[in-house]
């Protein structure tokens, strides 16, 4: 069975930065699929960014592009998100989602991490 530990989550002032990251454990492909996903209050699920294949294929939502970067530690299977420039909009609960070839199509989800921004 494959868990996900997400940490990182905060409170910071706009413009800040606040650094997430998801630690997987139990059996997972050599090869796996990342995914930051956020949901606002009232608002649905939203893609922030993903990170692919052994050649470590990055993507992002058009409205994190620029702020946020994906990187990940295979090694220690681990996912980061780098968030800076912090706007009022990032509020969100942020989870990450595990995806691997034999795995369910929906790929396994961590508990969530709270990030706040608010002046």
């Amino acid at each position: 069975q494959v868990q996900l530990v997400e940490s990182g989550g905060g409170v910071v002032q706009p413009g800040g930065s606040l650094r997430l990251s998801c630690t997987a454990s139990g059996r997972t492909s050599p090869s796996y699929t990342m995914i930051w996903y956020r949901q606002a209050p009232g608002k649905d699920y939203e893609f922030v960014a993903q990170i692919s294949g052994q050649r470590n294929t990055t993507d992002y939502g058009d409205s994190v592009k620029g702020r946020f970067t994906i990187s990940r530690d295979s090694s220690k299977m681990t996912a980061y998100l780098q968030m800076n420039s912090l706007k009022t909009e990032d509020t969100a609960i942020y989870y990450c989602n595990l995806k691997v070839d034999y795995g369910p199509g929906s790929g396994y989800w961590g508990q969530g991490t709270q990030v706040t921004v608010s002046s």
